[in-house]
């Protein structure tokens, strides 16, 4: 060792290594690499004192002092595994044997691996994206791998996290007995109150097998975390219209203010309509006119799911949104007798962005229906049918202003229905529904399969013509096909004082169920036509 070199270590060269083996320096430089640091050369100043060359000329990492700090990793590999080589051998002493080398760089993978496995760290990531859509939630597939949210035992505790930390309660835990008669009302309810008070994501579990029968419940928020309602087993309705004594009656189960709110699990929402129709005035005229309960409304509710869920014989309107928004509703089955009066399948009112996808729709009245103050909604991949069709509208009763904009209905069959695709408005209304698709749409025996109504009248006295109309203008009908059971396949009705504007027509092919061709009625309508359109003539 040269003399300039002695100097810079500033001690006996012999506490140093003078040689270190090619095939240790090629093996060294290639573990720093992987672990994502490089050691310093020779040319840099301390902590590092120097480093020698070896027999290929490739710079070696050089001896640290006893006041260097070790990188993160390092000290990691250096306290968990001591006996890793961080010194390097001279010609005399430590010579370093291969088995150690390569057993050692085993329990530096295992323990990272161990660091990288660790539960819960991905929950301290969770974020909020584009609005309270929450991540993470638990799909329950397995009733037992549940537990309670009150204190259990160290066993139950440890279920508490299932993968994701997400807590599941169950309403089995709060005395919920799912015989189809006992009244678990208050269980449902004690059930809610702690899972909405969980400062975890939460799962309120409905178990499988069973029918829970419940009176009016209002589930309200704000919750501390996002909530999954997992509907395993039937929730069926009193059969006793007593129980809404007291009560608002339009409402069965409600679910208010809750954010980032779920509900899924391939469950029935059973109404139990019968008791409800029979004393309707729209079967009975004997009958004083009385409203019914809608099954499942949400109001104020946003980030809110809906999915594969089935529905059926709501008292009146099956599931209603109400002044909603970013709401997934995706995989429901509703049904109910065709001549069940307004159970209307999906009702939106007030809402905002809302997508309706893949559902299954067989009711008494619309299919899907969409109200005043709702924009940006989207529906696509829809059977509905029997029922009245998937309508915007009503709007505008009893001189309202109601706007409705910016819908689509993309991709859907219709079977059977009173009415296609509808739009309809009170006169005497204000506002405007505006910036309307209908596109890819079948018609399978359908009344009325394509129809703007501005006089609408859905009473016992008839409607006299009124000074003002909601404005109908932008509604575009593309690829619209299929059988029509009425000789008027398609009809604009529209207002005198207020006529529709900028209604367009492309590639439209409708003929009677006996394949003639059908007929159009047009009064007070600016129509654009492309490509084929069937039949082609308006009368009015």
């Amino acid at each position: 060792m040269d003399r300039r070199l002695r100097q810079r270590r500033g001690g006996d060269p012999s506490v140093y290594p003078t040689t270190i083996s090619p095939s240790l320096s090629q093996e060294h430089a290639q573990e720093t690499e992987e672990f994502g640091f490089k050691l310093p050369s020779s040319d840099a100043p301390a902590p590092f004192l120097s480093s020698s060359l070896n027999t290929t000329g490739a710079k070696l990492p050089a001896i640290p002092n006893k006041n260097f700090q070790y990188p993160a990793l390092l000290k990691v590999k250096l306290s968990v595994c001591p006996h890793l080589p961080v010194s390097y051998s001279s010609t005399s002493r430590n010579t370093i044997n291969p088995f150690e080398r390569r057993r050692g760089r085993w329990l530096l993978l295992i323990l990272a691996l161990v660091l990288l496995l660790r539960p819960g760290d991905s929950q301290l990531e969770q974020t909020f994206s584009g609005g309270p859509s929450f991540r993470n939630r638990l799909d329950i597939t397995d009733s037992s791998a549940v537990r309670k949210l009150s204190p259990g035992t160290a066993n139950e505790r440890r279920w508490a996290t299932l993968g994701n930390a997400s807590t599941v309660v169950t309403v089995k835990d709060f005395g919920a007995r799912g015989e189809g008669s006992s009244n678990d009302t208050k269980a449902f309810a004690a059930a809610w109150k702690a899972a909405c008070s969980s400062p975890t994501p939460v799962t309120m579990l409905v178990p499988e097998g069973k029918a829970y029968r419940l009176k009016p419940v209002t589930f309200s928020g704000p919750c501390k975390s996002a909530i999954t309602v997992a509907i395993k087993g039937t929730i069926l309705a009193s059969g006793r219209i007593s129980d809404w004594d007291g009560t608002r009656r339009s409402l069965w189960m409600k679910f208010t203010k809750v954010d980032g709110l779920r509900l899924e699990g391939g469950g029935t929402i059973d109404g139990n309509g019968h008791v409800w129709w029979k004393v309707s005035c729209k079967l009975d005229s004997a009958q004083p006119c009385k409203g019914a309960p809608t099954a499942l409304t949400f109001r104020s509710c946003r980030g809110l799911t809906v999915n594969n869920l089935r529905f059926k014989n709501a008292q009146q309107m099956h599931v209603t949104f109400a002044k909603c928004a970013n709401v997934q509703i995706s995989r429901l089955t509703i049904s109910a007798p065709g001549n069940s009066p307004n159970t209307d399948g999906i009702h939106v009112s007030g809402s905002t962005d809302v997508k309706i996808s893949d559902c299954v729709i067989r009711t008494g009245d619309d299919c899907i229906s969409i109200v005043s103050r709702s924009h940006s909604i989207a529906a696509t991949n829809i059977v509905c049918g029997p029922g009245h069709g998937i309508s915007i509208g009503s709007l505008g009763a009893n001189g309202a202003e109601h706007t409705v904009s910016d819908v689509l209905v993309d991709t859907a069959r219709l079977e059977g229905t009173t009415n296609g695709v509808r739009i309809k408005t009170w006169q005497g209304g204000k506002g405007y529904a505006r910036n309307i698709t209908f596109m890819n749409i079948v018609m399978d025996k359908v009344k009325n399969p394509i129809i703007i109504d501005q006089n609408y009248c859905d009473s016992s006295k008839p409607c006299n013509e009124q000074k003002s109309a909601v404005g109908v203008s932008g509604v575009t009908y593309r690829n619209v096909s299929g059988t029509s059971a009425t000789a008027v396949a398609m009809t604009f009705d529209c207002s005198r004082i207020v006529p529709c504007r900028g209604i367009r027509l492309q590639d439209i092919n409708l003929v009677t169920t006996r394949g003639a061709f059908a007929k159009s009625f047009c009064r007070n309508v600016n129509l654009s036509k492309r490509g084929t359109i069937v039949p082609s003539r308006c009368s009015s």
